[in-house]
């Protein structure tokens, strides 16, 4: 079974840079999309951004013009970059991957990324 491991997280402060690496373990064309999530602290896990194997992109309206998502398939390896960050960016960024059943039911473990004032 495939694994997703991210790194890259770290701490930053606003208007800083941050970009994230998730690595797939296996074929990263068993997996029709990639995706970033985030989990702020007491709130729930929401998308952030999705990339298809065609290199389509979608991103969640707040960080739209800041965040990039790519990925380079010869190293199985999906990445977020991360520029103008914000306070309210912090937050533990999971990537994710769907397969054929079209669910999101891949997962890494997170990474941290922490936005200072």
């Amino acid at each position: 079974q495939a694994q997703l491991e991210e790194s890259g997280g770290g701490l930053v402060q606003v208007g800083g840079s941050l970009r994230l690496s998730c690595l797939v373990s296996g074929n990263i064309f068993s997996f029709n999309a990639m995706a970033w999530f985030r989990q702020a602290p007491e709130k729930q896990r929401e998308w952030v951004t999705t990339i298809t194997t065609s290199g389509a992109t979608n991103y969640i309206d707040a960080v739209k013009g800041r965040f990039t998502v790519s990925r380079d398939n010869a190293k199985n390896t999906v990445y977020l970059q991360m520029n103008s960050l914000k306070v309210e960016d912090t937050a533990v960024y999971y990537c994710a991957a769907r397969g054929p059943e079209l669910a999101w039911n891949y997962w890494g473990q997170g990474t941290q990324v922490t936005v200072s004032s």
